[in-house]
C-alpha cells in the first residue's frame, strides 16, 4: 500500500518504511507526527481524494532536524550601476520515516497532528515578545549654569537661543558689550542676515543686563 500525501506545500509519495526530508514540522526527534493531508490511497483499489481521503492519514517518526544544502541567490540588475547581490540559504527540514498508512480511522489515533514550525499555537503560558521601546527623543541642549534665558531677546525662539548657546553666547553681558565687528562677525556665522540690528539685540541685552 501506498500513500500521497500533502505537506509544506508539496506532494509526496510514499509507504511504509521510506525515509524523507520535508519541510521543517513543529516536532522534537522521536515523536510520532500524524499526516492527515493524504489526497490518494494506492494498492488494490485505489482511493482517489475530492480533494482529500476522508479518514485516512499516515503516520511517521521523527528523526531529525536538519538544514538542507546551501544554495546561492544572485541578483544583477541592469541600468542601475550594475549592482549585483549574492545571497546564501540553507532550509530548514524535517527527517521523518513513515511507520504507517491508515486508509481509515485517522480520528480516533490520538497521533498529534503534523504542523510546519511556522504555522504551529503558542504554547499556553508562554510569555508574549516584549514590546519594543519606543525611540528616545533627543534630549535639548541644556543651557549650561548661570546663563542667562535668551530668549528674552526679540526675535528670539528656542532654536535661535541653541545656536547662540552652541556659539559660546550665554548672558546678556555678552551681547552688550558686542562691538561692530562682533556684530558682523555674528551676523556671518550663524546667518542672521543684519537681524542684531534689525531687533536691536545690543540695546535689549544692556537693558537686560541690568535686571
Amino acid at each position: 500500500m501506498f500513500a500521497v500525501l500533502k505537506t509544506g506545500g508539496k506532494q509526496y509519495k510514499v509507504q511504509s518504511g521510506d525515509v524523507l526530508s520535508i519541510e521543517k514540522l513543529a516536532a522534537d526527534a522521536g515523536e510520532t507526527v500524524q499526516f492527515n493531508d493524504v489526497l490518494m490511497i494506492g494498492g488494490e483499489t485505489a482511493v482517489l481524494g475530492s480533494p482529500l481521503v476522508a479518514g485516512a492519514a499516515v503516520q511517521a517518526e521523527v528523526l531529525d532536524q536538519i538544514k538542507g544544502p546551501k544554495t546561492i541567490n544572485f541578483k544583477r540588475r541592469r541600468r542601475k550601476h550594475s549592482s549585483k547581490r549574492t545571497k546564501g540559504h540553507r532550509q530548514q527540514l524535517t527527517v521523518v520515516k513513515i511507520t504507517d498508512i491508515l486508509a481509515s480511522g485517522a480520528d480516533a489515533t490520538g497521533v498529534k497532528a503534523a504542523m510546519g514550525a511556522a504555522s504551529a499555537p503558542k504554547a499556553e503560558g508562554a510569555a508574549a515578545p516584549a514590546p519594543k521601546a519606543a525611540p528616545k527623543k533627543a534630549a535639548a541642549a541644556a543651557a549650561p549654569a548661570g546663563a542667562d534665558d535668551l530668549k528674552k531677546l526679540s526675535g528670539v525662539g528656542p532654536a535661535l537661543e541653541k545656536k547662540l548657546l552652541a556659539a559660546g553666547v550665554t548672558t546678556f553681558a555678552q551681547i552688550a558689550a558686542w562691538t561692530e565687528a562682533e556684530i558682523a562677525e555674528f551676523d556671518e556665522k550663524l546667518s542672521f542676515k543684519g537681524r542684531i540690528e534689525r531687533e536691536g539685540w545690543v540695546e535689549q541685552a544692556k537693558e537686560l543686563a541690568k535686571g
